[in-house]
């Protein structure tokens, strides 16, 4: 029987060895853009209780992750500076850390199920998480799910010198990486082809960027966190790192208002890192009016493109969960078509 166990091992290797080698070919496989949005924490203070404000948290993650959003900034419309995402919410009707809320509940959706217990402790934001639906999105493997790269958090465990760290990614065994890393680091795996014997402990893999998988597999990894004190400044939150095109910058800014003109007469240039950007209650110019390092009264020059995704609309208004939906289906292929003609 074990001989036989290592000959079918043997042959999943051949034949995942022969995917990973016809995959490598593909040049066109990676997705050479980003796309951000960002969006008021305020929106929570609409809800009616904390259950809903939990629920409405978790319908912005979904959205961003149906269409593919790489980052997410929460900006404080007051123009409050917040700097970590330590806080609490103070209550119904009363003034509570709602940006703080907002990127805690999106971090904790997108941090695969396997890892929630390593980054994220008892917290009276997340009392309400269980009624969240998953997103469900590539990096949230299920155990005995097959994948080139995985998610994974260097666990406190010694090894002999001059050998890498142990690396728990949600599977039977822990990965042996080829760096000494701090225990507590959430990282991005990629699982080495050639696999040890099946008797031995541990899976083999090497530690590479989280921008990886979208570059080089085209796969959707999740999106990162981002709080800002107000439009202009941005402050990173403690549980993430921020991505390496935030120091670029955008070089394609959209913003959303019913004042703006119709999304279908806009033509996207081609680009590397896109925002979109979507107003609270009072739209885009209640944040353009609190944000002290701005002297614009029309916030349509802050933006390469200033659109109405809904025009003729039936409603006063349009929430901004509805609006993230309406208006990313709306941009999404002139995005893929702009973002795909990007080249270094």
């Amino acid at each position: 029987m074990k001989k036989l166990e290592r000959q079918r091992a043997q042959e999943e290797q051949a034949k995942r060895q022969e995917e990973e080698e016809a995959a490598a070919q593909r040049s066109d496989q990676g997705r050479p853009y980003t796309l951000s949005v960002a969006l008021p924490g305020s929106i929570l203070d609409n809800a009616q209780s904390p259950e809903l404000r939990t629920y409405l948290a978790g319908q912005i993650a979904r959205a961003c992750t149906i269409f593919c959003v790489d980052e997410i900034v929460v900006f404080d419309e007051e123009g409050q500076d917040t700097k970590t995402v330590e806080g609490e919410f103070k209550g119904v009707g009363k003034k509570g850390q709602a940006c703080v809320q907002l990127a805690r509940i999106l971090q904790y959706l997108e941090c695969p199920q396997y890892l929630r217990k390593a980054f994220f402790p008892r917290h009276q934001d997340l009392q309400f998480a269980g009624i969240l639906n998953p997103l469900d999105s590539p990096h949230h493997m299920r155990q005995d799910e097959e994948s080139e790269f995985r998610e994974g958090v260097v666990v406190d465990r010694p090894t002999k010198a001059g050998q890498g760290s142990l690396v728990n990614c949600g599977m039977k065994k822990e990965v042996k990486i080829d760096k000494k890393l701090e225990p507590g680091l959430r990282v991005t795996v990629r699982l080495s082809q050639k696999q040890l014997p099946l008797e031995c402990k541990t899976y083999k893999g090497t530690v590479v960027s989280s921008q990886d998988p979208r570059t080089k597999a085209g796969l959707y990894w999740g999106y990162t966190v981002r709080l800002a004190s107000c439009l202009s400044k941005d402050r990173v939150p403690s549980l993430n790192v921020p991505l390496s095109y935030q120091m670029d910058g955008y070089d394609l800014t959209i913003g959303t208002s019913e004042r703006g003109s119709n999304v279908a007469s806009a033509q996207l240039p081609s680009f590397r890192h896109a925002l979109v950007v979507f107003g609270g209650l009072q739209g885009l110019e209640a944040g353009v009016d609190a944000d002290p390092n701005l002297e614009v009264s029309e916030p349509s020059v802050l933006f390469d493109f200033y659109v109405n995704t809904c025009p003729s609309q039936g409603s006063r208004t349009i929430r901004t969960e509805e609006a993230i939906l309406i208006s990313l289906a709306a941009l999404q292929p002139g995005l893929i078509q702009a973002g795909s003609s990007w080249t270094t």
